[in-house]
């Protein structure tokens, strides 16, 4: 489903088919978890095909890197030049990039010795839009922040993720909900989340969540149409029951939430500040107007 035989992907400095690359059964990332990527979406404009906040990614990308020590010596700039040809070199205007730096050879449990970067894409449009999620407070909790990188995106962190989901679509859920080691509300596996309460959004404040890319968008569009958004520690129960809430990620955008632990959202999605923030960010990464967004939902 991501790949065929024609596919090229980018892989230790070279693009290739992607049937013909392969890495290391030996590389720490492979044992270890040790490894950073990102999520980053291509979109078709009017204008072309233009990656969304490819600086900011990227800029974080060479982030985790840095706090894991892992060594990466690519620059944003170039970072992004070679995903633009990726994409030109597979036909893809819509689509999902996984970059991942991965480490080279090392059995032992310290820092990497080298590493390899692979980028990769494969066509996508949202399918999340249209849904209205059921999710479940998870029995799982997000790491320890003094434990690990919070705010880097690490592919070791993920298994926590993964924990939580597959606990959620066991149980008959959607999606979980993760909480932070001191039982306030986090995050989703893979995406921020907001709640709204009396014409208010809320979101968990950082130190203990991923700090998004879609999320700061949010804020931002929050901003630029005067919706007031609070970010701060808050428990399940503020969160449970309250007028709506939603999930944003760079895969998900902005997706409504139907309920949480059974318990209904309040009011009506077409009639929330989510969903108006969903059309608003929908505008942006086709570089839209507004009006015309809403126009075309």
């Amino acid at each position: 489903m991501y790949y065929n035989d024609n596919t090229i992907v980018y892989f230790d400095g070279n693009f290739q088919k992607a049937r013909e690359a392969s890495v290391d059964l030996y590389g720490q990332s492979l044992h270890y978890g040790y490894a950073v990527f990102e999520g980053i979406r291509a979109y078709a404009t009017a204008k072309g095909t233009r990656i969304f906040k490819a600086k900011e990614h990227y800029d974080r990308l060479r982030f985790s890197a840095s706090v894991m020590g892992i060594p990466f010596a690519y620059s944003t700039e170039e970072l992004t030049r070679i995903t633009y040809d990726l994409l030109d070199r597979n036909g893809f205007s819509d689509a999902y990039i996984r970059p991942i730096v991965l480490c080279t050879p090392n059995m032992s449990l310290t820092k990497g010795k080298q590493s390899q970067l692979a980028i990769t894409a494969w066509e996508w449009t949202n399918g999340y839009l249209s849904n209205q999620m059921r999710i479940m407070t998870s029995g799982y909790r997000r790491p320890n922040p003094s434990g690990f990188k919070v705010a880097a995106k690490v592919s070791g962190h993920y298994v926590n993720s993964i924990l939580a989901c597959q606990e959620a679509k066991d149980a008959g859920y959607d999606e979980a909900l993760l909480l932070d080691i001191h039982g306030n509300v986090a995050e989703g596996p893979g995406a921020n989340v907001f709640y709204e309460r009396d014409n208010v959004l809320y979101t968990p404040a950082t130190g203990n969540i991923l700090p998004g890319i879609t999320r700061a968008t949010v804020i931002e569009l929050c901003s630029e149409l005067n919706i007031t958004v609070v970010e701060q520690q808050f428990k399940p129960e503020a969160m449970r029951g309250s007028d709506s809430g939603f999930y944003c990620g760079t895969a998900a955008e902005v997706v409504a939430l139907e309920s949480m632990d059974d318990v209904p959202f309040t009011i009506p999605w077409e009639e929330s500040l989510g969903y108006q923030l969903q059309q608003a960010y929908k505008a942006k990464v086709l570089e839209m107007e507004y009006a015309a967004a809403i126009k075309e939902a």
